[in-house]
Parts: structure tokens; C-alpha cells; sequence
């Protein structure tokens, strides 16, 4: 018995150690160049010490232009997060089309994240159509920047920063964030890229 309890010890550690090395490096940094991920980002002072600080980036085939628009209407009870829709938004299809009554923006708009539409993020500020940062004060930023390229293609980096807090409730957040939030932005950018390249702006 003794001896399977270490083995299994070991085995513990030895995964720990792994995800630590390899995995938690390639996750916060997804499609992401070292120049990307060491480069401030405007709302980076928002949380200056983050206990996590992931930036992850994909190359769309149109100009920023197109893409804003698909940003700009995200948010459950809205177009929805481009992600997996039965997680994040309440098991209703994103849109796949832009949303003409979603694509006004305002500095102090709630980004909704509840099934009711009232809470989330808020708005902290943006420019059109290059930067959009979405803050909750002191405990997290989610900022985008969308720098066109010399080839007409856009980088789209996104970056994420949040703090933990040390009661139950965000202790359990914050390691359901570790494991869960790349696959989600993963999921949120293939989409949004497969939108922005094959639906022009209509509205």
C-alpha cells in the first residue's frame, strides 16, 4: 500500500512538474510570439501584479476594419463569445452574422457574462478599430489590439490578467481558469477568424 501511495505521489509530481514546464508555458502564450507576449499592452497597468498573465494571438485574413465589428458585439445575451457555446453562452448559437443593434460601443458598457445580461465586464476603453480593453477593477483585464500587416492580414493578440484572491470562491475560479481558459480563447479566435474572412461588414 505504501508503496503504490508514493508511486502515485510521484506520478503526481511528476505531472505537476510537466504542466508547469511545458504545459502553462505553451497555454498562456497560445499563437503568440516571445515579442508579442514581452510587449506592453495598453491596460496592462490595470493589474500590475498578476498571478495570471496570458497573451495569445492568431493572423486573420482581412484588415482590422472587418474584425471590429465581431468584436464589439461579443457577450452572452449579444452575439455571443465565438467559443463553446453550450459553456459560455447559455447553449445558444453564436452569431454568425453581425449584429446591426450590437455594434454601438460606449466607455462603461457591461460586456455580459450572465444569463440575465446585467453582469460582466465593463468597457474601460478602446480605439477603434485597433485596441478594446474590457476591465473588472483591481481583479482583471482582458485587453485586444489589432495591428494590420504590410499583406493585408491582421494580428490579433489578446491578453488577459488577473489576480487571485485568496478566498474559496476565486481559488476555485482561478484553477478552473488555469485549465479551462486556452481552449475557450483558442476556440473564440479560430472562430472569429473563420467569420472575419468569409462575412463582410453589412451594417
Amino acid at each position: 500500500m505504501r508503496r503504490s501511495t508514493g508511486l502515485g505521489l510521484v506520478t503526481i509530481a511528476l505531472a505537476g512538474a510537466c504542466y508547469v514546464k511545458v504545459g502553462r508555458p505553451w497555454q498562456l502564450t497560445w499563437g503568440a510570439t516571445p515579442e508579442e507576449v514581452a510587449r506592453p499592452f495598453a491596460g496592462d497597468e490595470l493589474i500590475p501584479a498578476p498571478t495570471f498573465n496570458a497573451t495569445r494571438a492568431i493572423t486573420i485574413s482581412a484588415p482590422p476594419e472587418r474584425i471590429w465589428p465581431w468584436l464589439v458585439q461579443v457577450g452572452t445575451t449579444r452575439a455571443g463569445w465565438y467559443g463553446y457555446d453550450l459553456l459560455d453562452n447559455l447553449g445558444h448559437a453564436s452569431a454568425r452574422h453581425l449584429l446591426p443593434e450590437h455594434q454601438h460601443l460606449a466607455v462603461g458598457d457591461v460586456v455580459p457574462m450572465s444569463p440575465d445580461g446585467l453582469q460582466g465586464m465593463s468597457v474601460h476603453s478602446f480605439e477603434a478599430p485597433h485596441s478594446l480593453i474590457w476591465s473588472t477593477p483591481g481583479d482583471t483585464s482582458w485587453a485586444w489590439r489589432l495591428d494590420a500587416q504590410t499583406d493585408g492580414t491582421t494580428r490579433v493578440t489578446t491578453r488577459i490578467r488577473s489576480r487571485i484572491r485568496w478566498s474559496p470562491m476565486s481559488i476555485a475560479y482561478y484553477a478552473l481558469v488555469e485549465i479551462a481558459d486556452v481552449w475557450m480563447i483558442r476556440k473564440m479566435l479560430l472562430n472569429l477568424k473563420a467569420r472575419a474572412e468569409t462575412v463582410a461588414p453589412a451594417c
